[in-house]
């Protein structure tokens, strides 16, 4: 993979973290697609995970500390519930590792909606197991899960679009300028 290609997947990736700090929907980001572009994309494995996740921790810093400032005392690193946030972004790259070997609408749609459904199930787990607001109980759970339903049809439209935006974009450079984007042998 050549550094032109790295350095436009990566700038691709960044681009996209930053678009959570323009007003938008609750739920309605770029994480989902930032996760699969990630997988797809990058050559070495390590960096389909460094990447994202360092784009997404940066992005979380902004939001953090200049959006939601007042909701923290001092300097805010890591957000409330970050492993169950961060665990599911992981998750996702691994699933895009493994359904977008090749890159196709189909493939990435289907990302998209798996993205959005384990992002669903583990971050609301981690709500549930963190949060006073539910009992630990088996409703407790449900109750969880059920209130977090409104949210759900944001973070799979956020998905949807996010990657046809970062996937037709980055097909449409490989086409438009195929010297940058090359394999090196």
């Amino acid at each position: 993979m050549s550094k032109k290609s790295i350095t436009i997947i990566t700038a691709f990736i960044i681009l996209a973290a930053l678009s959570r700090l323009l007003p938008h929907a609750t739920n309605f980001t770029p994480i989902g697609a930032i996760a699969l572009f990630g997988a797809a994309y990058f050559s070495d494995k390590k960096w389909a995970l460094i990447v994202p996740l360092s784009a997404l921790w940066i992005s979380d810093l902004l939001l953090n500390n200049i959006m939601y400032s007042s909701f923290y005392d001092g300097f805010a690193w890591l957000s409330s519930g970050f492993i169950y946030t961060y665990g599911a972004f992981a998750m996702v790259v691994v699933l895009g590792y493994y359904l977008l070997k090749k890159v196709t609408a189909g493939r990435v749609l289907g990302g998209a909606v798996g993205a959005s459904v384990l992002f669903y199930i583990i971050s609301n787990f981690g709500v549930w197991v963190s949060s006073p607001m539910y009992p630990m109980t088996a409703e407790g759970l449900i109750s969880c899960y059920v209130a977090a339903i409104p949210f759900f049809h944001y973070t799979l439209a956020g998905n949807i679009l996010y990657s046809a935006v970062l996937f037709g974009a980055y097909e449409w450079v490989k086409l438009r300028y195929p010297a940058a984007i090359m394999v090196e042998s």
